[in-house]
């Protein structure tokens, strides 16, 4: 079989074409509920409180934290009134935010218990509202989960905690949202507590909920002792509902309470109401299919933007790509990488998860190191066998694999800006940013056909150079490595489709608007579905 003419980039595979597992074949488009329909021009803004575990700036460990920052912010910039409640952890800086008291709050729980918090006050990037529950005994941590040693153990309280203090400051300060907009299985009490602490005589009695799931491989399943603690009546505690083989599912609950429900991209929505993709919840989630819309999330682009970001060497364009060189070489200095422009180099910025596909890249780089020209730089944390083997991959290829073991949001930017590639062979990914901006800084995304990363990169076409990365269907190291093997061989023997997929890349937008367009269409149909009881 003859091999690709480059043998720099080795693919065996016939003539002109690619390996089958980079799949190519087309799929179906992904069908969302008829029943959402547009905002109406012209209506008043509506009123909208997210309740969130995680928050960009202040508090983040995933995308969940940049959903919960700037979808609030292009809500308000459309007209509406959009604040946010997180909790107050020890390790937010209060006076670099800004962050001051605003007043007390009596927090009722289950069983009598009366819960006294602080609720501070600031505005996310001078825009949008945030209140901070501050309860020392739940949030004075180190971690936002876990920490070392493993997850909190009374995180079902904690969350709790923060979901009802959340509805308790609207009531203190007097608004009133149309909808609560909660996120993943930490806040997927709110629906609950307005279907029943709040269901009659409350300011909030007429509040809408929506109920986001970021990751369905987090459902917050814990032991039936915080049951009391949350405080709804026994009922509840029922298979539909709360309980999950005698404990609870925080998660589960929220699904049945909920008056809609979202997930992060449309290929996403259709995979968890699979029994392999919905992880234990596809027969709920498909009882309430009519009220399930995947919604792809949005990028940041104040943030992340090579024209204007303050972390990399050089600023650049699509139109003038000179300031891209410079991001590599300084990249290849700052993790002791041969400067060389003309090696192909493959970024890797992410937490250190199973989730993320790195027992794909334990399986594929060392082979590629050995077979291709390139580089890798790492940066990320997490599972400490994965870290061990970044070391000792460091430690094997000196000048041509870097790595930064931790977390650095300067550095996070100067891989994006640098790299040629950006790997994520997620073997499931909801929806992914970082494909998301590496587009934007022309940086190819590889990528496993699976979530947002199927419905935000489109494969690269041999024929024509057209697409924005590149694509593979099998979770394998050997269908990872084939498709490195592409990517390499196209950079040394398609200079000029390199440069093609990386204007095509560039070009693409996936800002907030129109995300922020389609969520608003979802609040609507939940305010309906919450008159219609």
């Amino acid at each position: 079989m003859p091999r690709s003419k480059s043998r720099r980039g080795v693919v065996s595979r016939p003539a002109g074409k690619r390996p089958a597992q980079t799949g190519r074949k087309k799929t179906p488009a992904k069908k969302t509920p008829a029943a959402v329909a547009p905002v109406v021009a012209g209506k008043k803004g509506l009123n909208v409180l997210f309740v969130g575990s995680e928050c960009a700036t202040y508090a983040k460990s995933g995308g969940l934290g940049d959903v919960v920052a700037a979808l609030p912010k292009a809500l308000r910039r459309m007209g509406h009134d959009a604040r946010i409640v997180i909790p107050l952890y020890r390790t937010i800086d209060r006076q670099r935010h800004g962050i001051v008291f605003d007043r007390s709050a009596c927090v009722h729980m289950g069983g009598g218990e009366e819960q006294w918090v602080g609720v501070y006050s600031a505005k996310l990037d001078g825009e949008v509202p945030v209140w901070f529950v501050d309860c020392e005994r739940f949030f004075g941590r180190g971690g936002i989960y876990d920490e070392p040693s493993g997850e909190y153990p009374d995180n079902a309280f904690r969350f709790a905690l923060l979901s009802k203090a959340a509805l308790q400051v609207c009531k203190d300060t007097g608004f009133v949202p149309d909808v609560m907009h909660a996120h993943d299985w930490p806040t997927a009490l709110v629906p609950v507590f307005l279907k029943t602490w709040d269901r009659i005589l409350s300011p909030l009695s007429n509040s809408a909920s929506v109920l986001t799931i970021h990751n369905i491989g987090y459902q917050g399943k814990y032991h039936a002792s915080a049951f009391p603690y949350i405080g709804v009546g026994y009922e509840h505690f029922t298979p539909n509902k709360f309980e999950d083989f005698g404990g609870i599912n925080l998660l589960k609950a929220g699904v049945a309470f909920a008056d809609m429900l979202t997930t992060v991209s449309p290929t996403h929505r259709s995979e968890i109401l699979t029994p392999d993709g919905g992880m234990g919840l596809a027969p709920y989630l498909n009882a309430r299919s009519g009220d399930l819309v995947g919604i792809l999330n949005g990028a940041d682009y104040e943030h992340w933007n090579p024209e204007t970001d303050s972390y990399i060497a050089a600023r650049y364009s699509a139109g003038d790509l000179g300031g891209k060189a410079k991001c590599k070489a300084e990249l290849q200095r700052r993790l002791g990488l041969a400067v060389d422009p003309k090696i192909p180099l493959f970024g890797i910025v992410s937490r250190f998860a199973h989730q993320k596909g790195f027992g794909l890249l334990m399986e594929a780089l060392p082979r590629a190191l050995n077979s291709m020209v390139m580089q890798v730089a790492v940066l990320g944390m997490g599972d400490q066998g994965t870290e061990h083997f970044f070391h000792w991959l460091t430690a094997a290829n000196p000048g041509r694999v870097g790595s930064y073991i931790g977390f650095s949001v300067e550095l996070s930017h100067v891989i994006e800006a640098g790299s040629d590639f950006f790997l994520m062979p997620s073997l499931y990914e909801p929806c992914g940013l970082n494909q998301m901006y590496s587009m934007k800084y022309g940086t190819l995304p590889i990528v496993r056909a699976v979530g947002g990363l199927e419905d935000s990169v489109r494969n690269y076409n041999e024929w024509d150079g057209s697409g924005t990365g590149f694509k593979f269907q099998q979770p394998s190291g050997a269908a990872l490595y084939d498709t490195m093997g592409w990517a390499v061989s196209t950079w040394f023997d398609r200079p000029q489709h390199i440069q093609r997929l990386r204007a095509s890349a560039m070009a693409e937008n996936f800002s907030w608007e129109k995300a922020a367009r389609e969520y608003l269409a979802v609040y609507e149909k939940a305010i309906a579905n919450r008159k219609a009881g």
